[in-house]
């Protein structure tokens, strides 16, 4: 194998060039605690079936917990929630203190306010180097346009209009 001939810190960047949503993934973990994470890797993968996959680094505080469970949710951030997205992206703490949530047929925590919401059954797990890649299912979604996006570009929350000079 070929070594990249760059630093992993100029890799990410320049992976910071790309301009990406951000979501909230949710779960119920094997003892009935709720598990969230503030992430931004998180893609479509097909239509038919309905297939969104995002990854997770094996250091984060609760990969493992995600590996446990049989189901998860993805609740996509309006620019309103980035104190949500800031306090969902810290390990350790009660993330779920005080924070209003729903729940559909899973289980999962959905998030009021997102722009969209997926419900998502385990389809596949992947190695992806120091992350691990989940591939889910979509059950059931809801979709709430008229809101701006919260962004995350170049390793902060940015202004789409500004993004878009």
């Amino acid at each position: 194998m070929t070594e990249p001939s760059f630093e992993p810190r100029v890799f990410r960047e320049a992976m910071g060039c790309y301009a990406t949503g951000v979501t909230i993934i949710t779960s119920v973990g094997w003892r009935k605690d709720l598990i969230g994470i503030t992430a931004n890797s998180f893609s479509s993968v097909s239509l038919d079936p309905p297939l969104v996959l995002f990854s997770l680094s094996r250091s984060a505080y609760s990969w493992r917990s995600f590996l446990s469970t049989h189901n998860f949710a993805v609740n996509i951030l309006s620019r309103t929630q980035r104190a949500l997205a800031e306090r969902f992206a810290k390990a350790g703490e009660d993330k779920w203190r005080g924070v209003d949530y729903g729940v559909w047929d899973t289980g999962c925590p959905i998030l009021p306010g997102a722009l969209a919401s997926f419900e998502c059954e385990y389809r596949y797990t992947h190695d992806g180097g120091d992350h691990v890649i989940f591939v889910g299912e979509v059950l059931r979604m809801e979709c709430n346009t008229g809101r701006e996006p919260l962004v995350f570009y170049q390793g902060g929350y940015a202004d789409l209009n500004r993004a878009a000079d």
